[in-house]
C-alpha cells in the first residue's frame, strides 16, 4: 500500500513514517520542502492520505488558513482531479470546538474533507487530538511535556504558571496505532475518531514527575514506570538525554572480601544490587525475620549455607554460573555465601524490600 503522508518531518509524521516502515508499507511523503504543484502527482501514486502538515505557533497568523485550511483544500481538489475514491485521515485537533484562530482554521479543515465525502462519496477520517506526547516532540515550542522533559533533564529552569491546569494527553505510539488500524481497514465505521486511552494530569503534578525521573539517578529509586501513562512519560523523558548522559555512575562500597553496589530500587518491589568475592572469601552470616532474597551466581563457583535459627537444622547449596539457579533465602535461616572456585565470584542480589539502616531486619548469626 502507498501512504501519503504529509507533514512528515513532524513530530507525529516521524513516529508513523517510521511505523509504517516496519509494517512494509510504501511512504510518500510531503514536506515543507515540496510545493502544492507536487501534489496531485504524489496523489495520484497514493492508496491512502494521512493528512498531518499543519500550523499552530505561526510568525503570520494567515499562515493558519494558508497552512491548514487551505493546503487541505489543495489536497481535496488534487483527489477530485485523481478521479479515484482515496481515504483520507485528517489530524485536527480539540481546538477545533473552540473559538480561537488556530480552532477556527482545524474546523474549516474538516468541514473541507466533509465536503469532499459529501461531494464525491470519497472516505475521510477525522481524528481531534488534544496535546499528544512522545519522542521526537520538539521542546520549548507548543508542547509542555516536551519542554519539561527536556528542560528537567538538562538542569534547566521551567515555568509552571498555574499548577492546578488540568492537561488532555494522548501517547504518540496510540496515535500512530489508531492511525494504522484505520489504513489497514480495522475500524468499526467510525467517521470520527479519538484515540485511547486519553489521560488527564495537572500542570504540577506533571512537573513534580518529571523531576522524580530525574531523581532517580541519585537516589537509585525507580518510580513506577512499567505500565499506564508513567511509562508512557519516563520514556518520552529518556528520549530528550542527550547521549553523553545515557549513562551515569552508581556508589560502590569494598573491603578486604570484595565489592557492593546497589543498582536499582523500586517503591514496591525491592532493590536490586550485585557484590563480588574472592576465592575461599564467605560473606553473609545473618538472618532476617521478614526480609526475602534471590540470589544468582553470574560468575564463579559459590556454596551457600543456611542454618536454621532455632532447630539449628542446616542445608548447603552449591551452584555455578553456568547453571544459572537462584538461591532464596528464608525468614528464619541464617545464610551465608563461600567462594568456593578459583576465580573471583560475581553475584546478583534482589530483596523484597529497599535497606533501612535505622529497621535493616538483618542479625548476624553463626552458619
Amino acid at each position: 500500500m502507498n501512504v501519503l503522508v504529509t507533514g512528515s518531518n513532524g513530530f507525529i509524521g516521524k513516529n508513523l513514517v517510521v511505523r509504517l516502515n516496519e509494517l512494509d508499507m510504501h511512504v510518500i511523503t510531503y514536506t515543507r520542502e515540496n510545493s502544492i504543484q507536487d501534489l496531485p502527482d504524489l496523489i495520484k501514486k497514493s492508496d491512502f492520505i494521512i493528512h498531518l502538515a499543519g500550523e499552530n505557533r505561526p510568525v503570520d497568523e494567515k499562515d493558519f488558513d494558508t497552512v491548514n485550511a487551505g493546503l487541505t483544500e489543495s489536497i481535496c481538489e488534487s483527489v477530485r482531479s485523481v478521479g479515484k475514491k482515496i481515504p483520507i485521515l485528517l489530524a485536527s485537533s480539540i481546538q477545533a470546538a473552540f473559538d480561537n484562530i488556530y480552532g477556527k482554521s482545524k474546523l474549516d479543515a474538516e468541514l473541507i474533507v466533509k465536503r469532499l465525502e459529501s461531494d464525491i462519496g470519497n472516505p475521510v477520517y477525522i481524528c481531534r487530538l488534544p496535546g499528544v506526547f512522545g519522542k521526537w516532540c520538539r521542546p520549548n515550542y507548543n508542547s509542555v511535556v516536551a519542554t519539561f522533559c527536556h528542560n528537567i533533564s538538562h538542569n534547566l529552569p521551567i515555568q509552571v504558571s498555574n499548577p492546578s491546569f488540568k492537561l488532555s494527553l494522548v501517547y504518540v505510539d496510540d496515535v500512530v496505532e489508531e492511525f494504522v488500524r484505520i489504513i489497514q481497514g480495522r475500524q468499526d465505521n467510525k467517521k470520527e475518531l479519538s484515540v485511547q486511552p486519553e489521560y488527564k494530569i495537572k500542570l504540577g503534578d506533571l512537573a513534580t514527575q518529571i523531576k522524580l525521573f530525574r531523581k532517580g539517578r541519585d537516589s537509585l529509586i525507580s518510580e513506577r514506570v512499567g505500565d499506564g501513562f508513567i511509562r508512557k512519560l519516563y520514556s518520552t523523558y529518556v528520549s530528550y538525554l542527550s547521549p553523553e548522559q545515557f549513562s551515569y555512575s552508581i556508589p560502590s562500597y569494598g573491603d578486604e572480601r570484595g565489592m557492593f553496589a546497589e543498582m536499582l530500587k523500586t517503591k514496591d518491589s525491592g532493590q536490586f544490587s550485585f557484590f563480588t568475592a574472592g576465592p575461599g572469601v564467605t560473606r553473609g552470616g545473618h538472618y532476617h525475620h521478614s526480609k526475602t532474597e534471590k540470589f544468582l551466581v553470574v560468575q564463579g563457583e559459590a556454596k551457600f549455607g543456611f542454618r536454621h535459627i532455632v532447630t539449628n537444622e542446616t542445608n548447603e547449596i552449591i551452584t555455578r554460573s553456568k547453571e544459572l539457579k537462584i538461591v532464596e533465602t528464608v525468614p528464619g535461616w541464617s545464610h551465608d555465601i563461600t567462594n568456593i572456585g578459583t576465580e573471583e565470584i560475581i553475584v546478583m542480589l534482589w530483596a523484597n524490600e529497599i535497606f533501612d539502616p535505622d529497621n535493616p531486619d538483618t542479625i548476624a548469626h553463626k552458619v
